[in-house]
Parts: C-alpha cells; sequence; structure tokens
C-alpha cells in the first residue's frame, strides 16, 4: 500500500521538476534577449549613431499604417511611458520624429517618422537584421 505522504512526496517533487524546468527556461530566454539586445546596442551605435530601443521606435513609426500615438509607441517598443516620452525627445531634438497634439483630442500627441528619421531608419534596418540573423537565425 503507497502512504498518503509518498504521494504528497511525489506531487510535491513532480511540482519541483516542472519549476526548475520553468526557471532553466526563463534563464534561457534572459540570455538569448541580453545577446541579441546587447549586440544591437553595439552594433546599431557603432553605425548608425541609435541604440536599439531608438531604431524599435523608427521602425513602428515607419512601418505603421496609422496616425501613432505616443501610447502606441509605450507598447510597442515596450518602455514606460515616461521612458518613451524622454525617447521621443531625444529623436525629435535629433530631427528624426515630430510631435503633434491630437487635434480631437488636445491630450493626445501623434509622433511622425521625418525624412530624416526614415533615412536613419533605412540605413540602420541593414545592421538590425544581420544581428537578428547572426544570433537567432
Amino acid at each position: 500500500m503507497v502512504a498518503v505522504s509518498d504521494v504528497a512526496e511525489h506531487a510535491v517533487n513532480e511540482q519541483s521538476l516542472v519549476e526548475d524546468g520553468l526557471v532553466q527556461e526563463w534563464h534561457e530566454l534572459l540570455a538569448r534577449y541580453s545577446a541579441v539586445f546587447g549586440t544591437l546596442e553595439c552594433r546599431l551605435q557603432e553605425n548608425h549613431g541609435i541604440g536599439a530601443n531608438e531604431f524599435e521606435a523608427l521602425e513602428r513609426l515607419a512601418t505603421c499604417d496609422f496616425k501613432c500615438r505616443s501610447a502606441d509607441l509605450t507598447g510597442a517598443i515596450h518602455l514606460s511611458q515616461s521612458a518613451t516620452s524622454r525617447l521621443v525627445a531625444r529623436l525629435e531634438k535629433e530631427g528624426l520624429v515630430e510631435r503633434a497634439l491630437c487635434d480631437v483630442d488636445r491630450r493626445g500627441i501623434f509622433v511622425t517618422i521625418t525624412d530624416a528619421g526614415r533615412e536613419k531608419y533605412l540605413a540602420a534596418k541593414r545592421t538590425h537584421r544581420e544581428v537578428l540573423t547572426e544570433i537567432l537565425g
């Protein structure tokens, strides 16, 4: 006969194995993300003078089918609202994007890519894709 404590111990051991597997998977994901992001950050900065987050913002704006609000960028580039606002301010200062108030809702701000921003994005896109291919491909 199997004791209740043996069944409970077996269940705890199974749960521990599942958790260990999830933790291992999480650590592998973090390591892969760090490798890709770190390499992107270095190469984009060296070759184009922008970071990975700036590239992601420019890509979103360059490929967006609609007027992009600051809030849309926040979700797309996975930064906090305040970090996205600072990033957009830097891009605007560099002449890569423009901000405009929404005519309907004066609280809303639209962000659009400038011609200079589109040129920067297109030049950096090749570097971005090369890094993705190198590390993930």
